[in-house]
This record gives structure tokens, C-alpha cells and sequence, in this order.
């Protein structure tokens, strides 16, 4: 359950339309390395975890990643609105005003829709956590490209620098998650096993384990 704050983590306040750059960074909404996927990822991987530490990591992580879709849209939204009918012609906006008007709709910045396959619940701890620490330094990488495209835009990059600086923290945090696990299990193996599926994994201290719960 959530409680809903009606406010933005980042403010966002974009003076200037310009549907170029909305074009480029909607792929942080629904793009193979966006928000919208980082968030089912994590609220997705969350259940099959055998470590409840690493549990409130997603979750913390997971609820985190929808608020910066908000950031997302409301940055595209802000970009768009009030667009006149020149502007979406020569900006190469029309193909998307067609289906969608000025609504946030998911995709890529190809124009590729949202697709689950992008990303993955595989029930293996160790599997989940490295993908997690891969989505983050893609987002990251991402953030990088559209930083290059809207420097001269500061109502846009700052709260881009916001959402990028928060993939760094995200990634140290399962990267931390990673090496909880592994103190955990025996350091020879691994990958022998699937603790969130093997419920006789050896672990290094049984007190401070409940993978067998």
C-alpha cells in the first residue's frame, strides 16, 4: 500500500515548449531502459527474494522508480503542451499527435511501444540482482545521451541530473543488496544454486538467514 504525496521528488517548471526533445526523452518513460520498466522490475522481483533486506530494497527502489515516471511525463507533458499545429508539423511530432494528441502514452524514442519483455523476473536471487545493477547503468547511460541533447535547456537538465544521479544511488544499493546475499550463502557456491528456489541452500550463519522460512 502507498500513500500518495500530490508533489513531484524533483520539481519540474519547463517554460519553453519544445517536442524535439520531448521525442528523445519520452524514452525514459517507456523506452527498453526507462522508468515504466525499472518499476515493475523491481515490484515484480520483490516477492520471489528470500532476504528480507533485499526485499525493502526493491520495494524502496520499486516505488522510487514511479515517482521519476511522474518526473518523466511531467517533463514531456511540459514540453508539448500548447503546441500550435505548425510546431507539431515541423517539429516531426504529428505522427505521434495522431494517436495520442498530447497524452503521455509509452515508447520508445524510436516510437517502439512499452514491452514487458524488456525486462525480467527470473525467481533466481543472485539473476534478479545482476540484472538490477545492469538496468541501472543503462538508465544511467540513457540519462547521459539526453544530458548531451538539452544542456542548453536548464529547466529540462537539472531535473534530468536529478533522475540520473539517482541511477548511481540505485545501483550501489544492489550492489550492496548483491554482497548481502553472498555473505549469506557459501562463498564456494554461488552459483550452485537458487536460494529463492533451493530451500536447502547452505548459508554462512542460519541465525541471520531466512531462506528456509
Amino acid at each position: 500500500m502507498w500513500i500518495y504525496e500530490k508533489r513531484l521528488q524533483c520539481p519540474v517548471n519547463i517554460k519553453e515548449t519544445n517536442a524535439k526533445l520531448a521525442q528523445a526523452i519520452i524514452s525514459q518513460y517507456g523506452g527498453p531502459d526507462g522508468e515504466m520498466g525499472a518499476s515493475m522490475r523491481y515490484l515484480s522481483q520483490r516477492y520471489a527474494m528470500p532476504y528480507k533486506e533485499c526485499q525493502a530494497t526493491l520495494t524502496d527502489i520499486g516505488t522510487e522508480e514511479l515517482g521519476h515516471l511522474e518526473i518523466v511525463a511531467s517533463i514531456i507533458y511540459q514540453l508539448t503542451k500548447n503546441l500550435s499545429m505548425e510546431e507539431i508539423k515541423a517539429s516531426g511530432f504529428d505522427k505521434y499527435y495522431i494517436d495520442h494528441t498530447i497524452g503521455i502514452w509509452p515508447q520508445a524514442a524510436g516510437g517502439i511501444p512499452f514491452n514487458a519483455c524488456e525486462f525480467q523476473s527470473k525467481g533466481d536471487t543472485i539473476t534478479d540482482l545482476y540484472e538490477d545493477l545492469a538496468a541501472e547503468q543503462k538508465a544511467r547511460s540513457t540519462y547521459d545521451n539526453i544530458l548531451r541533447l538539452c544542456k542548453d535547456y536548464p529547466d529540462v537538465y537539472e531535473p534530468i541530473k536529478f533522475l540520473r544521479a539517482r541511477e548511481v544511488v540505485h545501483f550501489q544499493r544492489f550492489g550492496e543488496a548483491l554482497r548481502l546475499v553472498q555473505d549469506k550463502l557459501d562463498e564456494k557456491n554461488f552459483y550452485a544454486f537458487n536460494p529463492a528456489f533451493d530451500r536447502s541452500a547452505p548459508c554462512v550463519d542460519k541465525k541471520k538467514c531466512n531462506c528456509e522460512k
